[in-house]
């Protein structure tokens, strides 16, 4: 990732409207999900460290570790969340076997330095039986633009091939769900049809970020009713290692 992207992540990850939306609807599985006597919970490509200290905050009492690639971002995201996090890849993951309990990553697997088959099967060594993987997927390749070619985005994901992935890795999946689906037709407007040149990352007017931030705070609870969004901007993927199939 470029780095004035990982500069505008640290400065805006705990306000604006995507960030939010995104922290929370993972929170929400994690919670949802993750018992609270199981092992340590990983952000997967953790970046500056928005989401590990959101995590931190709803399971207080639980142990959270983050993985970064970049070792400034990683420094960031030690200060922010106050959590452990160390250096390294999501494709050779620094832990022992069937050592954590979960391990939840955001927009990762879309990575050019990423192999996702190879990243799925160290998350599947890393879990102990019966743990939690929560992953959220850019969708649609027909959507790569000019803002993934700042984070170094090479690959978007519809919600079938994701699922077939995380299977073939060995992985029983619960749930899956697009989301970001309201505002879908702006974000094809502005990346498809307008063709902006520019990062999606940026600071909106109040009024502009308090309402997208409500509309995927509704989403949110759809999701949490158990609802499946027919499409959107990203998927949502719950599996376990082990366990039965879902929806």
């Amino acid at each position: 990732m470029e780095r004035h992207e990982y500069d505008q992540m640290h400065a805006l990850e705990g306000r604006l409207w995507w960030y939010l939306g995104l922290h929370r609807l993972l929170v929400d599985q994690v919670q949802a999900a993750v018992g609270r006597d199981v092992g340590p919970l990983l952000d997967a490509g953790c970046g500056t460290g928005g989401l590990l200290a959101a995590l931190g905050r709803s399971r207080p009492a639980s142990r959270h570790l983050g993985v970064e690639y970049d070792a400034d971002a990683a420094r960031l995201a030690a200060r922010k969340s106050s959590a452990t996090v160390v250096i390294g890849s999501v494709t050779t993951l620094p832990f022992a076997d069937a050592t954590l309990g979960a391990i939840v990553s955001a927009d990762v697997l879309s990575h050019g330095l990423v192999d996702p088959a190879l990243a799925l099967k160290e998350a599947h060594r890393c879990l102990e039986s019966g743990g939690i993987l929560i992953l959220n997927l850019p969708a649609y390749p027909w959507m790569l633009s000019a803002h993934d070619r700042q984070v170094h985005n090479v690959r978007r994901f519809v919600r079938g091939r994701a699922r077939a992935l995380v299977e073939e890795a060995g992985f029983s999946v619960r749930r899956t769900s697009y989301w970001n689906c309201f505002l879908f037709p702006l974000m094809v407007a502005r990346r498809v049809l307008l063709r902006n040149t520019g990062s999606d990352v940026q600071a909106l007017p109040a009024p502009v970020n308090a309402l997208f931030a409500a509309i995927v705070g509704l989403e949110r609870r759809l999701i949490g009713w158990g609802l499946s969004l027919p499409f959107g901007g990203s998927v949502l993927l719950v599996a376990q290692k082990g366990g039965t199939k879902g929806s």
